[in-house]
């Protein structure tokens, strides 16, 4: 009995591992397309809109601090190439900005953005959207 149970315990958690991995190590979707007569490669990038949160109640203090953070975090993951395009919408609106991840699923892009400093005090919330771009484009 202990045996069937250590066995079946190693094979789920083998199977996690192997999922885990798997999941590590998934390539954004793309596809083949022509324009202008230029072969180019589409990839589907996810478009994280940052938007007022239902906590916007902190002192000016905790939002420069939770800013400083905020920054810190995006710009690390800039860094490490998860994101590709990030900033401010520069308006009054409940947009207040966007980034652009280059991760394989739109989970992976929930699970990095809810991890903003911000948006784990309510400061932003998060919405995402698949986006197709010529894979490598950027602002000119």
């Amino acid at each position: 009995m202990k045996k069937s149970f250590l066995v079946i315990f190693f094979l789920m958690m083998t199977g996690t591992v192997i999922a885990q991995q798997a999941d590590s190590t998934a390539q954004p979707e793309t596809f083949q397309y022509e324009w202008g007569g230029e072969q180019m490669t589409m990839q589907k990038y996810f478009i994280v809109f940052l938007k007022s949160g239902p906590n916007r109640s902190q002192t000016e203090e905790e939002a420069m601090k939770l800013q400083e953070k905020h920054l810190a975090y995006l710009g690390g993951l800039y860094e490490e190439g998860i994101i590709n395009l990030n900033g401010p919408s520069g308006g009054e609106g409940d947009i207040r900005g966007f980034s652009v991840y280059n991760v394989a699923t739109i989970e992976q892009a929930r699970e990095y953005a809810e991890k903003d400093p911000m948006v784990q005090a309510g400061r932003l919330a998060v919405e995402v959207h698949p986006w197709w771009l010529a894979k490598g484009s950027g602002v000119k």
